[in-house]
């Protein structure tokens, strides 16, 4: 039986999205939700600027970082300097389609050495005080995904994987960009809940085109954990039912005054050690779609908050324009 914890939700690792100020403004909204750092090379976190690239804030728990590579003395060197950072999971890319990652020959192009993988997983693993997981698609290019999913799950569940994460799309490595890759493949959900009753003791957890919790819900039907990527950013809001409608908590309504409160001390910090308030709010453009005012809300973290000396009263002035009472009655 699998000692994975209940992670029930799950925010992806998106590129350039899912920085630590994504990652604060989402924590704002859910208590729960498992959330993603971006993807992270193995190489970056040996050589590169470590706090820069992995540090977070300790509001973010529980949260996972993914790591890219396919060498597995490096990946086992880069969980070791990871350790200290306090992360709950490291995850291993199996799934990024972008020509960065083909070029190292990791992320999708992975999933035609099952072996390589498991190596790679045992070897992290072994130096791990977390949870070690994987994120998968069901298979690339021509390959069958009823082949080349099991044989990627029979390999990592061999190394001791502790949970995969499965796109439920083909990566199409030839042909297609990053972008058309998240669209034009077709989902194929049974192949994922099919890989859920092959191994009813792993946690299996399925990602790719859910767009609200109501499918969150139903896919919970079939497997252990859904994830949302693009809905969760460019609908950020969604995230306040996510402790309720998905983890059965009895929680209030999202107190969108602290949020704002947060936010705004969350962009003094970040001015303060040299950054720039545009740097936070740009995450934030995605909140209180529908709502009125949300217009306005957007035309003011657009354009305010990348003017010189922006500070983080363009987040009160954003909020401000919000008629928080269509919330209250959709609530």
């Amino acid at each position: 039986m699998s000692t994975y914890p209940s992670h029930r939700f799950a925010v992806a690792p998106m590129m350039d999205w899912t920085d630590r100020h994504c990652r604060f403004l989402h924590r704002q909204l859910t208590r729960e939700a498992l959330l993603y750092t971006e993807m992270v090379v193995a190489d970056g976190i040996i050589h590169g600027d470590r706090e820069r690239l992995i540090g977070y804030d300790a509001c973010e728990h529980p949260v996972a970082l993914q790591v890219g590579g396919s060498e597995p003395d490096k990946l086992a060197e880069a969980v070791r300097i990871a350790s200290d950072f306090g992360y709950d999971e490291i995850n291993l890319n199996v799934g990024c389609p972008s020509d960065r990652v083909q070029s190292g020959a990791f992320g999708a192009c992975l999933m035609r050495e099952p072996d390589l993988v498991a190596r790679c997983v045992a070897a992290m693993k072994a130096v791990a005080s977390v949870p070690v997981t994987v994120k998968c698609r069901i298979g690339v290019d021509e390959q069958d995904p009823e082949v080349a999913l099991s044989d990627l799950a029979g390999a990592v569940a061999n190394a001791g994987v502790d949970a995969i994460w499965v796109h439920a799309r083909k990566a199409w490595l030839e042909g297609l960009s990053p972008k058309e890759n998240r669209d034009i493949p077709p989902l194929d959900y049974d192949r994922v809940y099919r890989l859920k009753q092959d191994y009813p003791n792993l946690f299996i957890g399925i990602n790719g085109g859910v767009t609200d919790l109501n499918q969150a819900v139903e896919h919970l039907n079939h497997v252990d954990g859904v994830m949302l990527g693009r809905a969760a950013y460019h609908n950020a809001s969604l995230l306040g039912g996510v402790d309720r409608q998905i983890y059965g908590m009895d929680v209030a309504d999202t107190d969108w005054a602290a949020v704002c409160a947060a936010m705004m001390a969350h962009a003094e910090k970040h001015l303060v050690a040299g950054g720039r308030v545009v740097h936070v709010t740009r995450h934030m453009v995605g909140l209180f779609q529908g709502v009125r005012g949300a217009r306005r809300f957007r035309q003011i973290l657009s354009a305010d908050a990348v003017r010189p000396g922006a500070g983080p009263e363009v987040i009160a002035a954003a909020f401000d324009a919000i008629d928080f009472s269509d919330l209250t009655a959709a609530a």
